[in-house]
């Protein structure tokens, strides 16, 4: 086992170790266990899961320098993979035996051993302590997760349609028919003993643990990805902005639609939306604090600012730093403030803030580190959008009216 640390250390011995393997290599996703879901990587989502779990141990078990490093951000422990379980047709198995091997040695024995994939990112750690307190009290020697599905299920026998577990000549309707169960991948449990003896994920008693949707969901090619990254951000606005205390925002491509007309002599307007200053207003009136903060030079920017009765920064061109400055100026978490961008100008103060957000239209490497991905474009609504999210904690909707046409800004 190489540098890192293994969680919850106290519980060595009969707590359950989760090992997750991550390869570099990947045929459907470059890197894919480094790819980001919710402004965290798979890999670093996968080790939250365990920890929030209450696993005793949990090791990343890879090949590559850059999941080493993530993992041990993360919190976890890692366990190098030699090259020959480094390959694609290795079996997962393998890694964790290997990982079982390599943590004996530091005198680390679970009675319970779970494999945790890192392309499954929405599991639920209450699922996971369900199915490792099923195994550990010995209810089952294996438990693993499943979602339920009432399909018709059909193979081709011989070139003939044929079904599989039902009659093509009795279609019950769907509350008439028990569920059957489709194996998820996202993690299985396992009595250590049993997996050193069989080699294998499965044997003795099974159990099925029930996940939900967005439980089942896995990553394996562009399009899961991308799948992901819109649940991820649905998932946080349906718990709202709940630890917000300050929001910032890029000007062009938020406030704007990234389009500018510009007259015989030079001068610029852009595109705005008015619903973003009734966003904007009931913030103020809820005492968050809101910053524009922008590299343009032009004077639309303070503008619309004034217009909106906010602090605006512009002409900046470390955005990073400035935010930073105004953080601390003001005494707030960075933890607990908002970044809204759209290009990868915006990445760097992305990354010095708790809620990373991006506008629905914003370059795919901000629309990956965002934890938030908003359902407007810029220009078009989105910062009313976040503006309502903030200030809608604990509180009904009424308020201002959502209808709002686009006006113009002008240089003064």
């Amino acid at each position: 086992m190489t540098s890192g640390r293994t969680a919850g250390a106290a519980g060595r011995g009969q707590g359950a170790l989760v090992v997750i393997p991550a390869r570099g290599g990947s045929q459907g996703v470059p890197l894919k266990n480094l790819q980001r879901v919710g402004g965290r990587s798979l890999v670093a989502r996968a080790v939250a899961t365990a920890l929030a779990a209450g696993a005793a141990h949990v090791v990343v078990s890879t090949d590559h320098d850059g999941i080493a490093a993530e993992a041990r951000a993360a919190g976890a422990a890692v366990v190098r993979r030699p090259d020959e379980l480094s390959g694609a047709t290795v079996s997962s198995e393998s890694a964790v035996l290997h990982a079982l091997d390599a943590l004996a040695a530091d005198g680390v024995r679970p009675a319970v051993t779970v494999l945790l994939q890192c392309t499954s990112p929405f599991v639920d750690p209450d699922d996971l302590a369900a199915a490792i307190g099923r195994v550990a009290s010995g209810e089952a020697d294996v438990a693993f997760a499943v979602a339920p599905t009432h399909d018709f299920q059909w193979t081709l026998d011989g070139g003939e349609a044929a079904p599989v577990g039902h009659s093509a000549l009795h279609r019950p309707r769907r509350q008439e028919r028990a569920p059957h169960f489709r194996e998820t991948g996202a993690f299985y449990v396992m009595r250590t003993a049993g997996l050193r003896e069989t080699g294998r994920r499965f044997f003795g008693r099974l159990a099925l643990q029930v996940v939900d949707a967005d439980g089942s969901l896995e990553i394996d090619d562009p399009q899961d990805l991308e799948l992901a990254r819109l649940l991820a951000g649905r998932r946080e606005q349906q718990g709202l902005l709940p630890d917000v205390d300050a929001l910032v925002t890029d000007f062009d491509g938020v406030h704007t639609d990234d389009h500018a007309w510009v007259d015989e002599d030079g001068r610029e307007t852009v595109r705005v939306h008015r619903g973003d200053g009734w966003g904007v207003a009931r913030l103020r009136e809820s005492g968050v604090p809101v910053l524009v903060l922008s590299t343009e030079r032009n004077a639309v920017v303070p503008a619309r600012a004034a217009k909106l009765g906010v602090e605006v920064r512009h002409g900046v061109d470390d955005k990073a730093s400035a935010l930073t400055q105004w953080i601390a100026a003001r005494g707030l978490d960075p933890a607990h403030v908002a970044f809204v961008g759209n290009d990868v100008n915006d990445l760097a103060a992305m990354a010095r803030v708790g809620w990373p957000v991006a506008v629905a239209d914003a370059h795919p490497d901000v629309r990956a580190a965002a934890r938030l991905v908003l359902t407007r474009r810029g220009g078009h609504g989105a910062v009313r959008e976040v503006c309502d999210l903030i200030a809608s904690r604990g509180r009904s909707s009424e308020g201002a009216p959502t209808s709002a046409a686009p006006v113009t800004t002008s240089t003064p």
